[in-house]
């Protein structure tokens, strides 16, 4: 385009474009750049970069760069595994058994995304992907052993890098005094980067097997995507049979 010009409409051109609060200026398919447009870069402290690809590839590229790099994002003190295809966010107090149950998990053929600290991410279309940090992904702190590489130990299938955030487990101590829900009718919400995210708070104490709770909830969780939800489809048929044995019953019978 510059070619095309006289070179002092161009320079105007030039002048006018870094007046502008450009980040840079990108220089597309090689091509080659006049001393004098460098020496204006230089001028006004525009940086001049060059690259190979194509302008659309260029754009495609660092679109999805930027998003990805000014996506809003958090940190959470948790475990994220896939669990049968499922995105898993494993939350509760230091040592109440977050790590030990995603290891038990991974022994059944699961797969962890993160361990101790989980970075997430807001995605469009309104989801939340999960990942682990550089330094310490695949890696997993297990009390008594120490720190242990997943991927080195059980082998690539065990692990992957990030994961879509489908379901919260908070794990909280057993306390008599709670009443904690045994129908599961009345869904729970936890919130991520203002996102809801269904959530399970399951109680600990001896002799419950998570591992066996968790892959349960998981299957579950797909069963509701399918329209199919168990504890609501019980309540209906309860209700049914509560109604129907009032009508037969009649009114004014006795009730044995």
């Amino acid at each position: 385009y510059l070619a095309t010009l006289r070179h002092d409409e161009a320079l105007k051109r030039v002048r006018d474009l870094f007046r502008l609060p450009i980040a840079c200026l990108v220089v597309t398919k090689n091509l080659p750049v006049e001393d004098w447009v460098k020496r204006e870069a230089s001028d006004a402290r525009v940086p001049l970069l060059r690259t190979s690809h194509l302008s659309s590839t260029f754009i495609d590229n660092i679109e999805r760069f930027l998003q990805e790099a000014l996506t809003a994002s958090t940190s959470v003190h948790g475990v994220l595994i896939d669990v049968i295809g499922v995105g898993v966010l494993i939350l509760g107090k230091s040592g109440i058994g977050k790590s030990e149950l995603a290891l038990d998990l991974v022994t059944r053929g699961h797969r962890l995304v993160a361990d101790d600290i989980v970075d997430l991410k807001k995605k469009q279309g309104g989801s939340v992907y999960g990942s682990g940090s550089e330094i310490i992904k695949h890696h997993m702190e297990i009390r008594g052993i120490g720190i242990i590489n997943i991927k080195d130990l059980f082998g690539v299938s065990a692990v992957r890098e990030r994961k879509k955030v489908e379901m919260v487990v908070e794990l909280v101590e057993w306390d008599d005094k709670v009443e904690y829900d045994r129908l599961g009718v009345e869904e729970q919400k936890y919130t991520i980067l203002d996102i809801e995210v269904p959530l399970l708070v399951i109680p600990v104490r001896p002799g419950r097997n998570l591992t066996t709770i968790v892959e349960v909830a998981a299957r579950n969780h797909l069963l509701k995507l399918q329209g199919h939800h168990s504890a609501k489809e019980f309540q209906e048929k309860l209700s049914r049979e509560i109604a129907q044995a009032t009508l037969t019953r009649g009114i004014g019978d006795e009730v044995e």
